[in-house]
């Protein structure tokens, strides 16, 4: 009797340990940068819920240094998070350089689910190799931001906007000489729509899928053209975006359109120019030019410690509607899955922009920007390139010998792969 009790205890006692092991809480990192981590920590209470032996704690740098504690945690493996957010303008850089897990193969199979992604997003993700690293929370489909009434004062209308780049720019002209009001914040926004506007599926901006530099090309030449006629024009107001010239510009209508992603009306409401309600609408970009412009991705860095946890919590982030609305709704960030593309949200009007239905604009737009893949050196291509243009356009520079030059240079600074 005594052996049968000793034995029942010690199996009641093995249970209550096995239930408290599984019960044991995982303390899961994420690390993101604002506006991104908004929508995570808004979605954290969803997520607990659904999850309850995951706590989510959410840490935010600002973005450069969020990126740069990020590119300093791959390399070292010290302060690694378990989710590490990553915004568009890096995301090359990332997948590319063998730091993070293949989020396609076992045990995350997200292939399983990126079908319900917007494909050029999930093509932003995935490496040279074929290999998925950074799976889309949201996207940006380029649009053009402007000032109804300061175009009405012009005589401009929306067509004579986005037509082509040539009446763009005939636009500028008007604007400025009738309101005194710069029609672009700098010309370096058109060269940066133009490069990445209407790619062929596969291509990057300035690589190609073999990692061939692609800016000594007449696309480039074009863009620097463009750039360089609305510079000698007047119609840019020579300031760098997210400066305070560039946010007061936008707030006092001393600049009266701004080429971004469909995210900058979130921007615009909250916090650029709360007070200019009605004022701003929403177009497409200028000659029928579809193009990517920002977009957030999740990865798991390979030494991550809680790697189960974190994939639950990307495709909780990348696949629960609920919370993709989440971030439309709260921070303008466009939904990377496409289920929701259909809800009712995107037929509202939008009363910031004049009662306009705007979603459906960059709706409109997502479905048409190609799915162009990135590269680790994206960013120092970049670099070179904008001080590329600035020599022609603060040193009239010729185009040709400056992008001569830009190859040299990023094949240069690319050598090393």
């Amino acid at each position: 009797m005594k052996k049968l009790n000793l034995k029942v205890m010690s199996l009641a006692i093995a249970s209550a340990v096995a239930g408290y092991a599984q019960a044991e809480t995982v303390e899961l990192s994420v690390a993101s940068f604002p506006n991104f981590n908004q929508v995570a920590e808004a979605a954290v209470p969803l997520f607990e819920k659904q999850y309850p032996d995951i706590k989510v704690k959410v840490v935010t740098l600002a973005y450069g240094d969020h990126h740069n504690a990020m590119t300093t945690a791959l390399a070292t493996g010290a302060n690694v998070p378990d989710v590490m957010g990553i915004e568009y303008g890096y995301v090359g850089r990332f997948i590319e350089g063998g730091g993070l897990e293949d989020l396609g193969a076992a045990p995350y199979n997200a292939t399983q689910f990126t079908d319900q992604l917007v494909p050029y997003a999930v093509a932003q993700g995935t490496n040279s190799k074929g290999v998925l690293s950074g799976v889309p929370a949201d996207i940006g489909p380029g649009a053009t931001f402007y000032r109804k009434d300061i175009l009405d004062k012009a005589g401009v209308t929306e067509e004579e906007l986005t037509k082509d780049w040539d009446s763009f720019i005939e636009a500028g002209i008007k604007v400025k000489e009738t309101t005194g009001s710069y029609l672009l914040a700098n010309a370096v926004d058109i060269k940066d729509i133009y490069i990445r506007a209407n790619l062929k599926d596969g291509e990057g901006v300035y690589f190609d899928s073999e990692h061939n530099i692609l800016v000594n090309s007449p696309r480039f030449k074009e863009a620097f053209r463009l750039a360089k006629k609305a510079r000698d024009a007047g119609i840019d107001a020579e300031v760098g975006a997210w400066s305070n010239e560039w946010t007061e510009g936008l707030r006092r209508g001393t600049i009266a359109s701004q080429m971004m992603g469909a995210w900058l009306g979130g921007h615009l409401q909250d916090w650029i120019a709360p007070e200019e309600v009605g004022k701003w609408r929403t177009a497409q970009l200028p000659a029928e030019a579809y193009a990517s412009w920002g977009g957030s991705f999740y990865g798991i860095p390979k030494k991550a410690k809680n790697k189960e946890a974190a994939w639950k919590f990307i495709e909780f982030m990348a696949t629960n509607p609920e919370v993709q609305m989440l971030g439309f709704v709260e921070i303008n960030a466009f939904p990377a899955l496409q289920s929701v593309h259909s809800a009712e949200f995107f037929n509202e009007e939008v009363p910031y922009l004049g009662g306009q239905q705007a979603r459906l604009v960059w709706r409109a737009a997502s479905e048409k920007v190609p799915a162009r893949v990135a590269d680790r050196y994206d960013e120092v291509a970049r670099q070179v390139i904008n001080d590329a243009l600035e020599q022609v356009l603060e040193k009239d520079a010729d185009i040709d010998q400056v992008l001569a030059n830009a190859e040299k240079q990023i094949k240069r600074r690319a050598r090393r792969r």
